[in-house]
Parts: C-alpha cells; sequence; structure tokens
C-alpha cells in the first residue's frame, strides 16, 4: 500500500529543526505513526505505548524505559504515560540538541496540559489532520487559504463535483485511500466502536457508553449549527453539564472542531453559541447514516455537510503548516445576519460564504457590509465558495472560488 504524501512534512521538519521535543497530535488513524515512520524510521527508534509491558515499565521506572530505549526515539500513544515528561526533560537538558524525541498522541487538549507542565520551551506542537482533498488527489501543497486576487490564477483541479462528493462521504482518513476496497461503513463502525471504548474511557468516567454512541449520532446531525447544549441534551435525555464535558472529549480526541463567533465592542448583537464541524465528514455522514453518496448529496444534509467540509479543508489548509491557532470565525447577530466563514489576518477580515449553487450572485454577499463597523479593523476581499470550475470576480471586492479548489 502506496505512502500519502502528507502536506504537513516540511512543517514538521522545521519544528525538529528548531525544538528539542516535539509532539504531533490528531485524531486516531489520521496517519501520524505511519508519516513518521516513513520519514524517520532510519533516524529514529519507534516505540508505542499501546504495548502493555513497555507502558507498565514506562509508568513505574521512566529512567529504566529510557536505558531501555537509548538515542533518538519516537514514542507513539504518549498520552498513556505523562509520567515520562519529567525524565524526559532531564534527558534534553543534557545536551543542546534539536530533534531529540518525536511524540505522537490522540488526545490533544490533555496532552497540551502536560505539556505546556512539564517541557515549556522545549517542545514545538503539530496538528495533524485527515487527509485533505488536495493530498487525496496527490496535489502539491500551497499557503494557508486566504482570499486573494492572486487566485484568478490558479489552476482548478479536473475533478467533477459528483467525484468530490464520493469523497466527502467516504472521508478523509487515509486508510480509505491507501485501501480503495475498503468498505466506509466497516471502516467507521470499527472507528468509533474502537473510539469509545478506549478514548472514553480513559478521558472520562462515562457509565453508559451506549448513551455516549447515541449523543455522537445527534452531534453529527447539528454539524454547521450553533451548538445548543440544552436541545442536545433533551435529544440525548441527559444533564447539560454532561454534555458540555462530552463536546469536551470530542474536541479532545480531534473529532470536532468549535469555531467561536467574531466579536468586537462595536458589534453589540452578536450571538455568543460557537458552531460545530466534524473534521471528517465521512464520520459525520457514516453517523447520520446517509449511505451513498448520490443521497448525501441531493438531501436535507447536503447543504450543512458541504459547509463543514469547506471549513475542514480550509482549517487543513492552516494545520499543514503549522499553525495550531486557527485565525477562523463566524458572525451571526440577533439581526438574523450571518457570515459563515471569517479569516482574520494581520487586522484584515476576510468575510466568507459557502452555496451548493453553481451560480453565485452578489446578494449573498449582502450581510458582509456589517463588519466594516467592527473597530480596528478592516474589511478585504468578499469571497463565496460555491460550486463552480473556475475563479472569477463578481465585482471588484467580490472573489467566486470553486470548493473543489480550497
Amino acid at each position: 500500500m502506496a505512502y500519502i504524501k502528507r502536506a504537513g512534512e516540511e512543517a514538521l521538519k522545521n519544528l525538529l529543526d528548531s525544538f528539542k521535543i516535539v509532539l504531533v497530535t490528531g485524531p486516531r488513524q489520521v496517519g501520524k505513526s505511519t508519516m513518521l515512520k516513513e520519514l524517520y524510521s532510519d533516524e529514529y527508534n519507534y516505540v508505542t505505548l499501546d504495548d502493555i509491558n513497555r507502558l507498565q515499565i514506562a509508568q513505574s521506572d521512566p529512567k529504566l524505559f529510557f536505558i531501555n530505549h537509548p538515542g533518538k526515539l519516537i514514542i507513539d500513544e504518549i498520552q498513556y504515560c505523562p509520567e515520562l515528561f519529567v525524565e524526559m526533560k532531564r534527558i534534553v537538558d543534557q545536551k543542546d540538541e534539536t530533534g531529540q524525541f518525536i511524540l505522537t498522541g490522540s488526545q490533544t487538549f490533555a496532552l497540551m496540559k502536560n505539556v505546556s507542565e512539564s517541557l515549556a520551551g522545549r517542545v514545538g506542537i503539530m496538528e495533524l489532520k485527515p487527509l485533505s482533498t488536495r493530498e487525496i488527489l496527490r496535489r502539491e501543497s500551497r499557503a494557508p487559504f486566504s482570499p486573494s486576487l492572486d487566485l484568478l490564477h490558479s489552476p482548478v483541479p479536473d475533478i467533477s463535483y459528483n467525484e468530490l462528493w464520493e469523497n466527502i462521504h467516504r472521508g478523509s482518513m487515509p486508510e480509505l485511500y491507501r485501501r480503495p476496497s475498503l468498505n466506509p461503513e466497516s471502516f467507521y463502525a470499527s472507528y468509533v466502536s474502537t473510539f469509545i471504548q478506549r478514548d472514553v474511557r480513559q478521558l472520562s468516567a462515562v457509565q453508559d457508553l451506549n448513551l455516549f454512541s447515541r449523543f455522537i449520532t445527534v452531534l453529527a446531525a447539528r454539524t454547521s449549527q450553533e451548538l445548543n447544549y440544552a436541545a442536545i441534551a433533551k435529544d440525548v435525555e441527559v444533564d447539560q453539564k454532561t454534555i458540555k464535558s462530552w463536546v469536551g472529549i470530542l474536541e479532545a480526541s480531534g473529532v470536532i472542531y468549535v469555531i467561536s463567533t467574531f466579536s468586537n465592542n462595536h458589534l453589540k448583537r452578536v450571538t455568543k453559541a460557537p458552531v460545530l464541524y466534524f473534521f471528517d465528514t465521512g464520520l459525520a455522514a457514516y453517523l447520520g447514516r446517509w449511505k451513498t453518496a448520490e443521497t448525501l448529496q441531493n438531501g436535507a444534509y447536503s447543504g450543512a455537510i458541504l459547509e463543514n467540509y469547506c471549513v475542514s479543508e480550509i482549517i487543513k489548509s492552516y494545520s499543514n503548516h503549522g499553525t495550531i491557532n486557527y485565525p477562523i470565525y463566524f458572525y451571526r447577530d440577533k439581526d438574523k445576519r450571518e457570515i459563515d466563514l471569517i479569516i482574520e489576518e494581520s487586522g484584515v477580515l476576510y468575510p466568507i460564504e459557502i452555496k451548493q449553487s453553481a451560480v453565485p450572485n452578489i446578494r449573498m454577499t449582502r450581510h458582509m457590509s456589517v463588519l466594516e463597523k467592527a473597530q480596528g479593523f478592516k474589511v478585504g476581499l468578499k469571497t463565496i465558495l460555491a460550486q463552480v470550475d473556475r475563479y472569477y470576480l463578481l465585482a471588484e471586492d467580490t472573489l467566486v472560488c470553486p470548493i473543489k479548489d480550497i
């Protein structure tokens, strides 16, 4: 099975050249170990803490663990053994050499807490996401997505939107593309089962795993919507505190991403609830029981899943260049004015609308002018992401971008 080149390889190399320790986080099965073995197996020894014997030694005697595994190490699933951090700090402080250890883990927030407490200043962090469409199509990586007139000259991939919807439905886990014969429904059934049995049990004292499974399904039906804890609690039949805890578990495991609303002192009527997205559209489609790409594309869920896809792809474009704090927001106010996405760069706000239409029109940007009230910011190029086949201008300040080329 051929290795799929990852867009984040250069960002990883830069971190290894800059820090004594590099931590690669991300959801299960996004290819962290595969990438590291492919790139660094000649230089580093690989150790996984999934091995119960190694884990027991690491937990009881961290010094002995490193005596048994000398030299440069890739330590997989480091979240199982935070006891190693103190000894690791002692080791790396003995010599001024970068790239001494590479760590991986699938529990992002929990790992960062331990890292910030034990290895501050010694560790660079990279988040690996599921495959982007550019990676799936083996296209060259480019800078993080940012609206620009330069995009007018960008080549657009020779893929139809029906084919793109096949990928949206199939999802973006590397194993599904390394093994094209693998059935996505079987893959995601196993993925969800493994996630609940392992990560959920470790991160929280969830008593009823069947109830948690129901919660994930309810959440998938609300992708690209405001995160309404009360409504979700009612559907799942648990209290809001539990729902907030469970949302935290999914965030910590890299399964979902929550985008905050853009707020400013001069925007008085902004709603506060964040918007929820799944990082992998295939998982969301599986949980929503959309059996085929055709039914997904033509069903009531299509607008939400297409928006989810676009937001996920844009986040991946930042993550693949080493960014872990994404400059991405949305806007919604009590007057029902909405902007699907806002990218903030150097005091400039780039408003973006995401539409299924193949014939976008200028009215789709009608709410974007509200951002002109934001004190301390300028409004940049307005953008409509649509199911079109080329880049073009609707107005001097309004760019139409093909969704298949995000």
